[in-house]
């Protein structure tokens, strides 16, 4: 076989015309829509790193703003059950001061029921007491026993001197004054006489007396100039006796 050279060149030329219409029309284009797919892939990476640091700053913010956000709740946690805590403190000291308090009324009050109870149990002892001496002496009433009585005032007339007597009606004008003598029996001319002249004695002036009789005296007798009053009998005795009880109570 023999090489035709005429071919071989054509061959060639047509290669290179192949190669020549490959690179202008196809190479080209393929290589510029392999670098714009390049371009936009990296700029599709470059945008998914953007993105990705974007949701890891995010994320850390994310995460710092709920650490920061978990630790101003539990300190609002810790605050609020620390207020609960005092205020249930509060209150319970108030209701302990209240229930305090109302004990200590009730303790008052039954202790102003009890004073009052037995106030009323001395006072229904006493008056019971007072009618019963009363009732008591009423029948032990004479003149024997009155008379008794008469010497007792007689002796403690004696035993006042006339600057006492004097004292005790230094406020009354003695030429106003009338000396009255009640009795729960008549009392003889001989009392009346020395009675009169003792009380004469007295004041040291001579003044108008006036017997009379009283049986709510019980026994005894009672005097009376102006303001001066002088008991010797049963029924003050006992209205004595009570208001001293009264007073001691």
């Amino acid at each position: 076989m023999e090489l035709d050279w005429t071919t071989f060149f054509l061959e060639i030329l047509n290669f290179l015309v192949l190669v020549w219409i490959l690179k202008h029309f196809f190479y080209r284009p393929v290589l510029a829509a392999i670098n714009r797919r390049r371009s936009y892939i990296e700029e599709t990476l470059a945008n998914s790193t953007k993105i990705q640091e974007e949701a890891l700053t995010l994320k850390a913010a994310n995460e710092t703003e709920r650490a920061a956000w978990d630790k101003e709740r539990d300190a609002l946690h810790i605050k609020l059950t620390e207020e609960i805590n005092a205020k249930r403190e509060h209150m319970m000291a108030e209701l302990t001061e209240e229930a305090e308090q109302i004990r200590e009324k009730n303790r008052a009050l039954d202790d102003k029921r009890q004073q009052e109870w037995q106030r009323a149990t001395e006072e229904r002892a006493l008056t019971q007491a007072t009618q019963f001496t009363a009732t008591l002496l009423s029948r032990l009433a004479s003149p024997e026993l009155e008379a008794k009585l008469y010497a007792l005032l007689i002796e403690d007339l004696q035993e006042l001197t006339p600057a006492e007597a004097s004292s005790l009606l230094s406020t009354s004008k003695l030429s106003d004054l009338l000396i009255k003598v009640e009795s729960a029996y008549p009392l003889s001319q001989l009392h009346r006489t020395e009675l009169s002249e003792l009380l004469t004695e007295l004041i040291g002036q001579t003044l108008p007396v006036n017997f009379s009789e009283n049986p709510t005296l019980l026994c005894g007798l009672q005097v009376s100039i102006g303001p001066w009053i002088l008991h010797a009998n049963l029924r003050d005795e006992l209205a004595l006796f009570k208001d001293s009880r009264h007073s001691a109570s």
